[in-house]
């Protein structure tokens, strides 16, 4: 039996996520979270992160950015009992919209979030898999304010320092919470 007593839960979760080059172009590390979430020791182990994080805050939502947003943050919302809402790509959601474009590395994006899908003063996480520049999180963040949502914190299982991502959210006023990090791309 593995004695976690003194675990390092970052670093021992950093081991599960594979790290896979040139992808989706040249010069990138791809950091590829599912290893970890195929893992059901390593997936828990994440998810409880979080709960034991926000379990004594009055939370009301979590908001899941696309894709790999939604995997933890429906998981979030489900083990801390409120509700879930996606923010998706631009054209995937059926409903009245509201949408942000952003910069990417490569390229300009947009995602958008249902006008119903929270109302003023809801307390709010904000989730995805990886901050790097910041783009999509700033993008999610900018989408909830108009909707009048209190944004308590964005969650991601990993940042990478170097982009920047992480240091434009904290300088907009929104905290940020990861996991774990790597240096480099």
């Amino acid at each position: 039996m593995e004695n976690l007593s003194n675990l390092d839960y970052s670093s021992y979760l950093k081991g599960w996520i594979r790290t896979v080059p040139n992808w989706p172009s040249q010069g990138v590390m791809f950091r590829d979270i599912t290893p970890l979430l195929q893992n059901p020791k390593t997936f828990r182990m994440l998810i409880d992160i979080y709960v034991h994080r926000y379990m004594l805050e009055k939370v009301d939502l979590i908001a899941g950015l696309d894709a790999r947003g939604f995997i933890i943050g429906s998981v979030l919302a489900y083990e801390l009992n409120v509700g879930f809402v996606p923010i998706r790509k631009k054209g995937k959601l059926p409903f009245t919209t509201v949408a942000e474009e952003y910069e990417l590395e490569y390229g300009n994006a947009t995602v958008e979030i249902h006008t119903d899908a929270c109302k003023a003063g809801d307390r709010v996480i904000l989730i995805d898999d990886l901050v790097a520049t910041g783009g999509t999180m700033m993008a999610g963040y900018k989408l909830l304010k108009k909707l009048g949502a209190d944004v308590l914190e964005a969650a991601a299982i990993i940042e990478l320092p170097e982009l920047g991502g992480g240091k434009l959210v904290r300088d907009s006023g929104l905290d940020v919470f990861t996991v774990c990090s790597y240096d480099g791309h």
